[in-house]
Protein backbone atom coordinates (compact mmCIF):
# COMPACT_ATOMS: atom_id res chain seq x y z
CA UNK A 1 0.00 0.00 0.00
CA UNK A 2 1.17 3.49 -0.93
CA UNK A 3 -0.49 6.77 -0.08
CA UNK A 4 0.31 9.96 -1.97
CA UNK A 5 -0.84 13.44 -1.03
CA UNK A 6 -0.15 16.47 -3.23
CA UNK A 7 -0.08 20.09 -2.18
CA UNK A 8 1.03 23.46 -3.49
CA UNK A 9 -1.39 24.10 -6.32
CA UNK A 10 -3.02 27.45 -6.85
CA UNK A 11 -3.72 30.26 -9.26
CA UNK A 12 -0.88 32.29 -10.77
CA UNK A 13 -0.28 34.72 -13.59
CA UNK A 14 1.50 33.60 -16.74
CA UNK A 15 5.23 33.63 -16.18
CA UNK A 16 4.90 32.81 -12.52
CA UNK A 17 6.02 29.77 -10.58
CA UNK A 18 4.62 27.21 -8.20
CA UNK A 19 6.25 24.50 -6.15
CA UNK A 20 4.20 21.35 -5.83
CA UNK A 21 4.93 18.75 -3.20
CA UNK A 22 4.03 15.09 -2.83
CA UNK A 23 4.17 13.33 0.51
CA UNK A 24 4.46 9.57 0.16
CA UNK A 25 3.99 6.74 2.61
CA UNK A 26 3.90 2.98 2.31
CA UNK A 27 6.10 0.30 0.81
CA UNK A 28 9.29 1.72 -0.71
CA UNK A 29 9.36 -1.22 -3.13
CA UNK A 30 6.18 0.09 -4.73
CA UNK A 31 7.47 3.61 -5.17
CA UNK A 32 10.86 3.16 -6.75
CA UNK A 33 9.67 5.63 -9.37
CA UNK A 34 7.91 8.82 -8.31
CA UNK A 35 6.42 10.93 -11.05
CA UNK A 36 4.32 13.97 -11.74
CA UNK A 37 1.54 13.91 -14.32
CA UNK A 38 -0.36 16.79 -15.84
CA UNK A 39 -3.94 16.45 -17.01
CA UNK A 40 -5.86 19.09 -18.88
CA UNK A 41 -9.67 18.87 -19.00
CA UNK A 42 -10.82 16.27 -21.50
CA UNK A 43 -7.31 14.92 -22.04
CA UNK A 44 -5.32 11.97 -20.80
CA UNK A 45 -2.75 12.36 -18.10
CA UNK A 46 0.70 13.23 -19.39
CA UNK A 47 3.81 12.21 -17.52
CA UNK A 48 6.08 15.24 -17.22
CA UNK A 49 8.82 14.19 -14.80
CA UNK A 50 10.00 11.11 -12.93
CA UNK A 51 12.55 10.53 -10.19
CA UNK A 52 13.78 7.11 -9.07
CA UNK A 53 15.09 6.10 -5.67
CA UNK A 54 18.47 5.73 -7.34
CA UNK A 55 18.46 9.35 -8.44
CA UNK A 56 17.60 8.90 -12.11
CA UNK A 57 15.56 11.78 -13.51
CA UNK A 58 13.70 11.88 -16.79
CA UNK A 59 11.55 14.65 -18.21
CA UNK A 60 9.05 14.86 -20.98
CA UNK A 61 10.71 16.63 -23.90
CA UNK A 62 7.86 19.11 -23.97
CA UNK A 63 8.62 20.54 -20.52
CA UNK A 64 12.40 20.40 -20.24
CA UNK A 65 13.76 23.67 -18.95
CA UNK A 66 10.60 24.72 -17.13
CA UNK A 67 10.07 21.91 -14.63
CA UNK A 68 12.39 20.50 -12.00
CA UNK A 69 11.66 17.34 -10.05
CA UNK A 70 13.57 16.73 -6.85
CA UNK A 71 13.55 15.11 -3.46
CA UNK A 72 11.78 17.50 -1.12
CA UNK A 73 13.04 17.46 2.44
CA UNK A 74 13.43 13.73 2.81
CA UNK A 75 13.14 10.56 0.75
CA UNK A 76 9.40 10.41 1.35
CA UNK A 77 8.71 13.72 -0.35
CA UNK A 78 9.00 14.69 -4.01
CA UNK A 79 8.68 18.22 -5.33
CA UNK A 80 7.92 19.65 -8.74
CA UNK A 81 9.12 23.19 -9.30
CA UNK A 82 7.16 24.75 -12.13
CA UNK A 83 8.62 27.87 -13.73
CA UNK A 84 7.55 30.29 -16.44
CA UNK A 85 4.03 28.93 -16.26
CA UNK A 86 1.80 29.28 -19.29
CA UNK A 87 -1.98 29.08 -19.65
CA UNK A 88 -1.53 25.65 -21.25
CA UNK A 89 -0.05 24.45 -17.96
CA UNK A 90 -3.45 24.82 -16.34
CA UNK A 91 -4.95 21.60 -15.06
CA UNK A 92 -4.59 18.94 -12.43
CA UNK A 93 -1.18 17.76 -11.33
CA UNK A 94 -0.97 14.25 -9.94
CA UNK A 95 1.77 12.53 -8.04
CA UNK A 96 2.15 8.86 -8.90
CA UNK A 97 4.23 5.92 -7.74
CA UNK A 98 5.48 2.81 -9.51
CA UNK A 99 8.06 0.11 -9.06
CA UNK A 100 11.39 0.28 -10.83
CA UNK A 101 10.19 -2.26 -13.39
CA UNK A 102 9.39 -0.37 -16.58
CA UNK A 103 6.55 -2.08 -18.44
CA UNK A 104 5.22 0.47 -20.89
CA UNK A 105 7.48 3.47 -20.41
CA UNK A 106 9.26 5.61 -17.86
CA UNK A 107 6.47 8.16 -17.90
CA UNK A 108 3.62 5.94 -19.00
CA UNK A 109 0.52 6.29 -16.83
CA UNK A 110 -0.15 2.58 -17.27
CA UNK A 111 2.99 1.76 -15.27
CA UNK A 112 1.92 3.65 -12.18
CA UNK A 113 -0.09 1.77 -9.59
CA UNK A 114 -0.66 4.51 -7.05
CA UNK A 115 -1.99 8.01 -7.49
CA UNK A 116 -2.60 11.03 -5.33
CA UNK A 117 -5.81 13.03 -5.40
CA UNK A 118 -4.24 15.76 -7.50
CA UNK A 119 -3.75 19.48 -6.98
CA UNK A 120 -5.19 22.16 -9.25
CA UNK A 121 -3.00 24.66 -11.05
CA UNK A 122 -4.56 27.59 -12.86
CA UNK A 123 -2.48 29.94 -15.01
CA UNK A 124 -4.07 33.08 -16.41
Amino acid sequence: HVQLVESGGGSVQAGGSLRLSCAASGSPVNRGRMAWFHQRPGREREGVAVLTTGGTIKYSDSVKGRLIISQDGDKNMVALQTNDLKPEDTGMYYCAAASLVVRTGWLSAADFRYWGQGTQVTVS
